[in-house]
């Protein structure tokens, strides 16, 4: 159903990415999108973001919410990665764990669409939602169901099934009202909700 799905937050530079996934928190990709242009024209290296008081930095990301923890995470991100790793991105699971704002979710977005490395599958509202609806996992933890998912997803898969399940989760199985006449999963889905 969606063969050429990638990641919806625009992005140059891992780093780039690393900063729009801590903003996408609670936050539309859009609204992203809207963000990071002048963001990144105003700090355009690590170590422009690692320099900037993250009260200062809040004001830049107003409109994506959650403003002052975001500020902190990606302030936090920045010293990390020019302390530790020289100003780039790492590419493992283990490293990207050590910075501020990102969890799993963040690095397996990060690993998976700026190097193509599949580390684990990302779970964000989206997967975790249509997995469950999916019996694909019962888990409402994130990490317990992204350990489901890696068991029964092959890892060439990892990448591209969660921005699959993502796009699916915004044309078709949207949580208010899923269009389930129209979702091409619809034989496969026992959900309560389910509107056919």
């Amino acid at each position: 159903m969606y063969p050429g799905a990638t990641c919806a937050l625009t992005h140059r530079s891992p780093w780039e990415l690393l900063v729009a996934t801590i903003l996408s928190a609670q936050c539309t990709d859009k609204r992203v999108n809207m963000v990071t242009p002048g963001l990144f024209a105003k700090y355009p290296t690590p170590a422009d973001f690692a320099a900037v008081r993250p009260e200062a930095l809040a004001q830049d990301i107003r409109s994506t919410g959650f403003f002052n923890n975001k500020a902190k995470s990606i302030v936090g991100a920045a010293r990390r990665v020019v302390s530790a790793f020289g100003g780039a991105v790492p590419k493992t699971m283990e490293e990207m764990l050590t910075i501020p704002g990102a969890a799993r979710k963040t690095a397996n977005v990060v690993l998976g669409t700026a190097y193509g490395i599949a580390a684990g599958v990302v779970v964000d509202t989206h997967v975790s939602r249509i997995a469950q609806r999916l019996d694909l996992t019962q888990n409402t933890d994130a990490v317990k169901a992204e350990q489901d998912l890696i068991k029964i997803i092959p890892p060439e898969h990892w990448i591209s099934f969660s921005h699959q399940i993502i796009l699916h989760g915004r044309a078709l199985c949207v949580a208010r009202n899923p269009r389930c006449a129209e979702c091409g999963l619809n034989d496969l889905c026992y959900a309560a909700d389910k509107t056919v």
